[in-house]
């Protein structure tokens, strides 16, 4: 084996001779007319994280563990890395390939992190990526509020982020490189941002328990809604100083998921005036996303409408034709075929679905990009995924009549 090809952790062929120089050009070009509006066809992406390797035994030979992933940063590093080559070189789709200028890296801690920081504890459990337990009951729901808002620098996971950024960019400094290029350290790190301000506190509470709260003791719900919120805002800005990002900024993106347990009056009680504040704080006028998982859909108008987020990653389910008569033809929406479809060995069922998402409407305006409903699987089958691709670049393109043009980049 070729001594600088330096795949140490999984199970992973040297692909670096194959040559996609037409395939990158060709993607250069798709993401310029998507940007401007007259892209001839939809463009295909898929998203996903380690967890493909971690969590595929086709890959992971050598069981390397989630809880080894968190707490050793040259375990981190070296798989952020693998699964940086994997995308570049095995995952189908309309993204660049082939070996990078240079490899950027940053901290991973999954989704667990909100939670975790607030201090609920973290499991590692076999098959899965890292979770938490909720800590507050109704012995002691007043507890965070008398401990106060948390320090967004120290406990266990933020120091454990400082430590692992410190390693990354040491290594940076002398000289750290990957199949022969560069490796830079991201000015970024999870607590810049949150998974949502519902999403934790059903961390914190338990989606039964927060759901019994929101109809028996919603002046309760209210105050934990506002504490954690304040939380996270004040940790988040912190963090984003500390890396010296600009605030608000264009491009802002937020997620809630949690939100799909709500109705529109509950959201727009509980919830949607911290969201304005949110966006308020972080977001520039221009290109607000939000994404959301899970049968959130009813909420997507009033989040265009009171919060100006003009982007939309969605999950499952979707009514794609009713989404798109619902947001008119300059909203961009993410979205496509619930992940199962990529666990099948037969292509055929994932080819029909994406042919009846592109004809339901959605693609009216341009303003879509077709990906899997949401975050691929561990096992998903790579030939269904470029099946899937491929159903795309056969599609007959829609006329595009939007206006509005600049492609939303979900963050990571």
């Amino acid at each position: 084996m070729d001594a600088n090809f330096d795949v140490r952790l999984f199970r992973l062929a040297d692909r670096r001779a194959e040559d996609f120089s037409t395939h990158n050009a060709a993607v250069v070009e798709l993401w310029k007319a998507f940007s401007a509006g007259t892209h001839a066809r939809t463009p295909v992406r898929f998203t996903c994280n380690p967890r493909m390797l971690m969590l595929d035994p086709a890959y992971n030979v050598q069981g390397i563990a989630y809880k080894e992933y968190m707490h050793d940063p040259e375990v981190m590093g070296q798989a952020l890395l693998e699964f940086r080559y994997w995308t570049r070189y095995c995952l189908p789709g309309d993204l660049e390939r082939g070996l990078p200028e240079r490899w950027n890296v940053s901290v991973d801690f999954a989704n667990h992190y909100d939670a975790a920081w607030f201090g609920c504890p973290v499991h590692y459990r076999n098959g899965q990526v890292p979770d938490t337990t909720p800590i507050l009951d109704d012995d002691n729901k007043r507890m965070l509020f008398d401990r106060g808002i948390p320090d967004p620098f120290e406990g266990e996971w933020p120091e454990r982020c400082l430590r692992f950024l410190e390693h990354f960019e040491r290594k940076s400094r002398e000289g750290w490189t990957f199949m022969g290029r560069p490796v830079v350290v991201d000015k970024w790190a999870p607590f810049c941002g949150c998974d949502g301000v519902f999403t934790a506190a059903t961390s914190l509470r338990g989606a039964t328990q927060l759901c019994l709260d929101l109809l028996m003791d919603p002046d309760y719900t209210h105050e934990l809604l506002e504490y954690v919120h304040t939380a996270l805002t004040s940790r988040m800005k912190a963090w984003r100083e500390h890396f010296a990002c600009p605030m608000p900024a264009d491009g802002f993106c937020a997620a809630d998921d949690g939100i799909e347990m709500l109705s529109d009056e509950q959201y727009r009680s509980f919830v949607l005036p911290l969201h304005r504040r949110l966006f308020d704080q972080f977001a520039g006028p221009n290109n607000r996303g939000m994404h959301l998982c899970g049968n959130a859909q009813r909420h997507f108008v009033t989040i265009r409408d009171e919060l100006d987020v003009s982007a939309f990653d969605t999950g499952f389910p979707i009514d794609f034709g009713k989404l798109r008569a619902d947001l008119g033809p300059d909203v961009l929406v993410s979205g496509g075929a619930p992940i199962a479809f990529f666990l099948q060995d037969d292509p055929a069922p994932v080819v029909r679905e994406a042919e009846r998402i592109l004809r339901s409407g959605i693609r009216e305006g341009g303003r879509f990009i077709l990906q899997e409903a949401n975050n691929q699987p561990p096992c998903a089958r790579l030939d269904v995924c470029e099946a899937y691709w491929k159903a795309a670049m056969k599609d007959e393109p829609r006329q595009n009549t939007s206006t509005a043009h600049l492609a939303f980049q979900r963050p990571i």
